[in-house]
């Protein structure tokens, strides 16, 4: 399954069901490939994404998301599948989302 992603409209409460009331969109199609490149880049040093946890629950607001965005190229060098391209692609389009929408977070929902 691994880590999954979903856009809300603002701080969703950690709770599945209770968080449907700001949901905006999610991704689950490239939660394992995510993982692993999650797990790569916490020996990266500083940053965003290091510090997401592919088994907990990490959420990042906009100004969080827009810090995450500027670490993708890095995330990219390390894809060795289309999957994991693709996954790094899905993962850009929600952290460009959620820097464009005022007052939103985005969620990783840890595995």
């Amino acid at each position: 399954m691994g880590v999954e992603l979903e856009l809300h409209t603002g701080r969703p409460i950690l709770d599945w069901r209770r968080s449907r009331k700001t949901f905006l969109r999610g991704s689950y199609a490239y939660g394992d490939e995510l993982t692993g490149l999650l797990l790569l880049m916490a020996d990266s040093g500083p940053g965003v994404l290091p510090h997401v946890d592919p088994y907990g629950d990490t959420t990042l607001d906009e100004q969080q998301a827009a810090a995450a965005l500027r670490e993708i190229p890095e995330m990219m060098t390390r894809c060795t599948s289309d999957a994991q391209v693709a996954a790094v692609q899905d993962l850009r389009s929600l952290l460009r989302a959620c820097t464009e929408t005022p007052g939103s977070y985005l969620w990783f929902v840890g595995d």
